[in-house]
């Protein structure tokens, strides 16, 4: 790729520059110099720093609000709950008021009265003082009428209900809707309308109520008998009950034993802690922490590296922290800048700890939550893909590696953390790998960073030469004998014979939970509902078998139980991936099956075909496994493969993922922090020259990166969003469109794509059929639309969910997703618009992201990529399997018993033209129309297929 850093090409060998490109595309190479525009790529590079730049500052203006969010939002309620109270006080007074005076007055003119006949009875009056009494009595005889008469008024005659809300006013006695008829009016309120409405009500309420006999009887004669003998009353609400002295002790007996509990809990949690194998180490770990900024540690798992350093990192102080560039001799001499100086000092720095998945992450805050007696989200939370549970106040920070790998954009120097801690390194993950060239070269730039890199494997050597000959600390494992057992044949099925297995030890092992090993969700389900059946089978010949499965996609409060201990006299067996191996820690286990497979992400160059396939666990995975049983007590591992398989056909280590995967969005990241000649990254170990080549390439195709190899604006927008470039560049070409609100939908469900629909082994033909009632012509992009549309329609109904065989779970993981991507719409500047209506559209939408992988019908009666000329079929459960139109866009390639394409949508062969000039040649796609005719029976006509619509 002659565009990229020419003196990195000198060192690779000339056959792999060669791109060899298929006659249907155009490569980069192809442009001439003279036909770039440069004032077009300067005014573009323009454009791109100054959207940054926004950026930049949108991120500042939003972290100096929320510092402020919480004393402006304490603020904002204090004024609110004070007008309330003030309006609230005001109205009570003035009813209060009016009430008193009116009494005091009546009262006052009938004792004046009283007086007056008292004073002069037997006396004779003149005619003024004669007509003075006439009417004081007159206007008191007027008062006592005019409450009779109201009160009457307001039990005969109907009134319409008010249209105060009944809510507002249910607790306040001082309320219009409930003061007693003859005040309101007197009162200088207007007159209680739905008095009468309410009273009817009441009475229908307390009729359907149960009643008791003569209890409610004797009530009811009491309320009859004394309602109209009062002429007003006093409502009271009940508030509360003295308790008597036996009440009191029993609620402190309660309160004490709830206090209790909650101490003896968090007690026990303190005490597991101080049982830790690192909890010995805990002074010598800090003080190498303190005397070194990287550290390598090195601590099998179980050891709590994970849940105990960064505790120990807080309660040392590392979470106040001082500005890195403060010249600490200037400021101990310069009395003047004491303030400043404490002031920096008192600067609230988070601690981040990295995990390679998003389940451990999730876990482990939890636990160091529990253990910090804190509410997760808060002082201790966790970041992962689409979910963010921090805050303002959240100082220990778990997060996949992924994540801390996209705040580089937001923080390029981290500035916000005094610690990074890169968990189970040894994983070897794509951002893992990534991060070491990162981070390595962030505590250069700042002296006063702490790293420590945490493996639980024996390749700490290799991680303390990368880092520069960083120290090793190791913290010796909890380990017990582990007695390793192998098969003395190969296992044709072997989960079969895992199952079986399970069974053997649960009938003649002694006491212990049982792990094992399983490649995925579908081998797990299957191995739960086997070992169900059998089991019911057995009865009560066994003991009870407690089956619990652990995978990414399992609802997290299923995937908690695993850490609950068994009842007594049952045995858990917990099916789990490969998470168990290293991320998680589940205490009791004591026998460990391992069919020596696990799923594994490979991705060839030449034919751009990514896929998880099974293979076998390397040498240091099938020991890591081995090590599950002996944490607790002496173990057992049973292997499902020889001794001769072990020595013979396992690697030593895994591959890492960097050298065998797509590097596209990775690619697209490190640019946009600015990281230019990535041929010379500081990789641990650097991929394969041809991904990366593909990787630009494709980027190039994309528009992401210009004939220079250098970040576009369009390729500095797609880095916002933490999906494929493919998916991204379809997000950003639906503003073209107008239909960005369907294109975000459609994003969204391609992201759990694979998990939306089940089938049950009992109901595979009802499932099937509710599945293809939701085909819409065009594609099964459009048909994840449909099903995300009807599911919105009925209120995101769980009920729904699963009478079309569709997992809930799934779906609101969809919402989730489609709400994060609307948020980031606003950050990349785009309108989010609709057009429902419109398919072709949204297909030119995603034409416009995935024209890469374009495929085309050939005479042979299968579909071929136009990029590398492979022989594809359409999946048997696409919407298009028994149209086969000429030209389809797909979403991804899977090896199964064949090479599939998954999620296809139909497109024209011009719109390919039209989204993306520069890769396909106009020659080429013209010879392509001149085509009239599929082979029969292979599919519909053009016309045919137009009439769908």
């Amino acid at each position: 790729m002659s565009t990229l850093k020419k003196t990195s090409q000198s060192e690779i060998d000339p056959d792999e520059r060669s791109l060899s490109p298929p006659l249907e595309t155009v490569n980069m190479n192809d442009f001439d110099g003279d036909e770039i525009d440069e004032e077009k790529i300067k005014g573009d590079l323009k454009e791109r720093d100054e959207f940054s730049k926004r950026i930049r500052e949108r991120d500042d203006e939003r972290t100096r609000k929320k510092i402020k969010y919480e004393n402006v939002k304490i603020e904002d309620e204090a004024n609110r709950r004070k007008q309330l109270s003030t309006d609230a006080l005001r109205k009570k007074s003035r009813y209060v008021y009016l009430a008193e005076r009116k009494d005091k007055k009546v009262n006052e003119l009938e004792a004046e009265l009283a007086d007056e006949k008292y004073l002069f009875e037997g006396m004779k009056l003149t005619k003024r003082e004669l007509d003075n009494i006439k009417f004081k009595e007159y206007t008191l005889k007027l008062a006592r009428e005019h409450e009779k008469a109201q009160e009457l008024e307001n039990i005969e005659r109907y009134h319409m209900p008010g249209d105060k809300s009944e809510e507002v006013h249910k607790n306040d006695r001082y309320s219009e809707d409930n003061r007693h008829p003859d005040s309101s009016k007197n009162a200088g309120g207007s007159a209680n309308l739905n008095f009468e409405q309410r009273k009817w009500e009441d009475e229908l309420i307390r009729a359907g109520l149960p009643s008791f006999g003569s209890k409610d009887k004797k009530e009811k004669d009491s309320r009859k008998t004394y309602d109209y003998v009062l002429d007003e009353e006093i409502q009271f609400v009940k508030a509360l009950t003295k308790p008597g002295i036996n009440e009191i002790l029993k609620q402190k007996e309660k309160h004490s034993d709830y206090e209790d509990e909650h101490k003896k809990k968090y007690r026990s949690l303190q005490d597991v802690r101080k049982t830790l194998p690192i909890y010995k180490l805990r002074d010598e770990l800090m003080k190498a922490i303190r005397d070194h900024q990287v550290l390598i540690i090195e601590g099998e798992t179980g050891s709590g590296k994970t849940t105990q350093i960064p505790q120990y990192l807080f309660e040392d102080g590392y979470c106040v922290g001082e500005d890195d560039n403060l010249d600490d001799e200037e400021d101990s001499n310069d009395n003047n800048e004491d303030g400043e100086k404490k002031k920096k000092e008192d600067k609230k720095m988070m601690i981040a700890c990295t995990q390679p998945r998003r389940v451990a992450a999730m876990s482990v805050a939890a636990r160091v939550a529990e253990e910090m007696n804190v509410k997760l989200g808060r002082e201790v939370g966790y970041t992962i893909r689409f979910e963010d549970c921090t805050s303002d106040r959240t100082i220990i920070k778990y997060m996949t590696d992924g994540m801390l790998l996209r705040e580089f954009l937001s923080e390029p120097d981290l500035a916000s953390y005094s610690v990074l801690i890169i968990d189970e390194a040894h994983e070897r993950t794509l951002h893992t790998d990534v991060l070491f060239g990162l981070v390595k070269d962030i505590a250069r730039f700042r002296p006063k960073l702490k790293l420590l890199i945490s493996s639980a494997t024996l390749d700490a050597d290799k991680f303390s030469q990368f880092f520069d000959d960083a120290p090793i600390f190791r913290i010796p494992g909890r380990r017990y004998p582990v007695d390793i057992f192998y098969t003395k044949a190969p296992e044709p099925d072997y989960i079969d014979a895992a199952v079986v297995t399970v069974l053997q030890i649960h009938v003649t092992q002694p006491s212990g939970d049982i792990l094992v090993f399983l490649t995925g969700q579908e081998e797990i389900e299957t191995a739960n509902e086997m070992l169900l059946e059998r089991t019911r089978r057995l009865g009560s010949k066994i003991r009870e078998l407690i089956i619990l499965p652990i995978y990414s996609t399992l609802p997290s409060e299923m995937q908690i139980k695993i850490f609950e201990p068994a009842p007594f006299g049952a045995r858990k067996v917990i099916l789990a991936t490969n998470i168990a191996e290293t991320s998680l820690t589940i205490d009791g286990i004591h026998y460990v099956i391992d069919p020596g497979f696990c799923k594994q992400k490979s991705y060839n160059a030449r034919s751009g075909m990514e896929q998880l396939t099974i293979t076998p666990i390397s040498k240091a995975s099938a020991d890591q496994r081995a090590g599950r049983a002996g944490r607790v007590a002496p173990g057992k591992c049973f292997r499902l493969y020889t001794t001769w398989a072990y020595q013979h056909e396992l690697d030593d280590n895994t591959i890492p993922e960097i050298q065998r995967t797509n590097l596209g969005n990775v690619v697209l990241l490190l640019k946009s922090l600015g990281i230019h000649d990535l041929v010379h990254f500081d990789y641990m170990d650097a991929p394969p020259f041809e991904t990366l080549k593909l990787a630009f390439e494709q980027l190039y195709a994309l528009g992401a990166l210009n004939h220079k190899a250098e970040l576009t604006k369009l390729g500095r927008r797609m880095a916002e969003f933490p999906l494929d470039p493919m998916l991204s560049k379809t997000i950003l070409a639906s503003e073209t469109y107008k239909c960005s609100a369907e294109i975000l939908t459609i994003v969204a469900m391609l992201s759990v794509n694979n998990s939306i629909f089940f089938r049950p082994k009992d109901k595979i033909l009802l499932a099937d059929t509710a599945r293809q009632g939701f085909f819409v012509p065009g594609g099964d992009h459009l048909t994840l639309l449909n099903v995300y549309n009807q599911w919105k329609d009925i209120n995101y109904s769980t009920q729904w969910c699963y009478e079309n065989f569709i997992q809930f779970r799934s779906m609101n993981r969809a919402r989730q997703i489609r709400d994060q991507l609307e948020g980031l719409m606003e950050r990349v500047e785009i309108e989010i618009e609709s057009n429902p209506t419109e398919s072709i559209g949204i297909r030119k939408a995603i034409t416009s992201g995935f024209f890469y992988h374009t495929a085309k019908f050939s005479k042979n009666g299968l579909y071929k990529t136009v990029r590398h000329q492979q022989s594809v079929l359409i999946h048997p459960n696409s919407c298009l399997f028994e149209q086969i139109p000429r030209y389809v866009i797909y979403f991804e390639l899977v090896l199964t018993t064949k090479e599939y394409m998954r999620q296809v949508i139909e497109i024209e062969n011009q719109w390919l033209l039209e989204v993306a000039p520069h890769f396909y040649k106009t020659k080429k796609l013209d010879e392509d129309n001149s085509v009239k005719k599929l082979p029969k029976k292979l599919g519909k006509t053009k016309e045919e297929l137009e009439r769908n619509y």
